[in-house]
């Protein structure tokens, strides 16, 4: 089989054949064929440079079309893809160039960006966006078929894509994603979101991050939808705008968007149906706003770039804010105590392990780590859950987030859920912070809202902390600051709030 032809290639037979399948900011709408042809092109292009097949390509660009046709013709060519985030430094993304041995690179980026990476790379065939772009549009302007090269066949087991971790908490780890676990997203996830042709999908997550990957590639591809792209950093304010002009129905974003959106954005002239939460955990209170103000189901995930995917979600029919619902279709989800053992019962408390067909199974080169992540049949997630008597998964913090103080085992979220029930605060979030004696102890940053006094916020929410904690839980600190820290993937860098912290 050939991934090119699975998520592509069979629609060329069908009415989606013409119908538009990204919508880019430099190229304007890309229909299938067009795609199709693209990515077909690009594999010229690699064989004509003699890119040896079962190579990994490194694709370090923003979200666009033409990364796309990257990803595709590494695919087509019989290689992996490896997509990276520009934002990150040159010092990571040499790292990641190194780690992973690619032997070939596509960078659409600054030309003097890409003129300072070339010690990196310096004896790997490369190619660049602007002439990827402009093949496009010479392909475009002319009646002439192209002729393009055969289609490396693959099994299943063949490595097709790595990603790598977001090193919040330290070096970035890639992870190894098989052929088969990408043709199994469609049918896990891809049954709760069940996208058609019709479907027109707006993702702020990034294609360089496991989440946007799914969200953009491979289940509007699969599906024949349409995918609009957005290029450079991303907030509330652009979301909004994206959603005014493309008037998308189905948007994927996360917790802190969402908020600005429940602001600045309303259902007045959206043709939403519905909008999807993944990436870190969403409040039941802002699910429950978000949901009122666009007017569509907000559904909560859970995945990791260990699973590739999301793998447990509500679903739009039951939204059920302050969960994150149940394992989509294949996955086996199981709440397990330190030493590994299932726990059982009508509510327990432990470690998320997750069974499915997109586990990755290892880590590249790290025998260690995949021995703590990868085992008993699946992968622990690093995640903190309760199971409750529906069978619904509630979840309390990271596992290596949870706080010990004065011998108790704190989840942050529960001092988070506290703090943002208070009127006058934007967000917030508590991290664990050694004191002068040696001691951990619980630290809140909060975020107020623009139009509040930051001291009255913060005596708001100490007022607050000692009314609804119980002594032992509340925070010995309560810092006012502008904005949260977050990573290149838009999540909380609580890394960086405890260096913060502790300055």
């Amino acid at each position: 089989m050939n991934l090119v032809e699975f998520f592509v290639g069979r629609h060329l037979d069908s009415a989606v054949e013409d119908a538009v399948a990204y919508v880019d900011a430099d190229l304007g709408d890309i229909s299938y064929v067009e795609l199709y042809r693209a990515a077909g092109i690009f594999a010229g292009l690699l064989e004509a440079a003699d890119v040896a097949r079962d190579n990994r390509g490194l694709v370090l660009a923003d979200d666009s079309a033409t990364t796309v046709v990257a990803i595709l013709g590494l695919w087509w060519h019989g290689c992996a893809a490896v997509p990276v985030n520009p934002a990150l430094s040159d010092r990571d993304i040499e790292f990641i160039a190194t780690d992973s041995g690619v032997g070939f690179a596509y960078l659409d980026v600054p030309a003097r960006r890409r003129d300072a990476l070339t010690t990196v790379l310096p004896d790997t065939p490369q190619l660049e966006g602007g002439r990827i772009r402009e093949l496009i549009l010479q392909q475009r302007h002319s009646s002439a078929v192209p002729e393009l090269p055969a289609r490396a066949q693959c099994s299943l087991d063949r490595e097709a894509l790595l990603q790598y971790t977001s090193g919040s908490t330290g070096v970035p780890k890639g992870v190894p994603h098989r052929a088969g676990a990408l043709l199994s997203v469609p049918d896990g996830f891809g049954r709760i979101a069940a996208l058609t042709p019709n479907d027109i999908v707006l993702s702020t997550a990034k294609l360089s991050f496991a989440y946007g990957f799914g969200n953009s590639l491979l289940l509007p591809l699969n599906a024949g939808a349409t995918t609009v792209l957005i290029r450079g950093a991303v907030d509330a304010q652009i979301v909004a705008s994206a959603l005014r002009k493309h008037r998308p129905t189905v948007l994927f974003s996360v917790p802190r968007l969402y908020a600005g959106l429940s602001e600045l954005f309303d259902d007045g002239d959206s043709r939403l149906r519905l909008a999807v939460s993944a990436g870190e955990a969403l409040p039941a209170d802002l699910c429950e706003r978000t949901m009122r103000r666009l007017g569509v189901p907000l559904v909560n995930s859970l995945g990791t770039t260990e699973l590739l995917y999301i793998v447990v979600a509500t679903t739009p029919t039951d939204p059920a804010p302050g969960t994150i619902g149940v394992p989509v279709a294949g996955v086996i989800a199981t709440v397990r105590g330190d030493d590994g053992r299932i726990l059982d019962g009508d509510e327990v408390q432990g470690r998320l392990h997750i069974a499915c067909s997109s586990v990755a199974g290892h880590y590249l080169d790290r025998p260690e780590a995949t021995r703590e992540t990868f085992a008993d049949g699946g992968a622990y997630t690093g995640d903190i859950v309760r199971r409750v008597g529906d069978g619904s998964i509630r979840y309390l913090g990271r596992a290596d987030d949870f706080l010990n103080l004065g011998g108790y085992k704190v989840a942050p979220a529960e001092i988070e859920n506290v703090v943002r029930g208070v009127d006058g605060v934007r967000d917030c979030a508590v991290v664990g912070i050694e004191d002068d004696h040696g001691l951990q102890q619980a630290v809140a940053f909060v975020v107020p809202r623009s139009d509040r006094e930051p001291g009255a916020v913060r005596r708001a929410v100490m007022t607050s902390l000692r009314r609804d904690l119980a002594l032992f839980k509340r925070p010995g600190r309560v810092e006012m600051v502008d904005a949260l820290p977050t990573t290149w993937t838009g999540k909380l860098a609580r890394n960086r709030l405890r260096t913060i912290g502790a300055g």
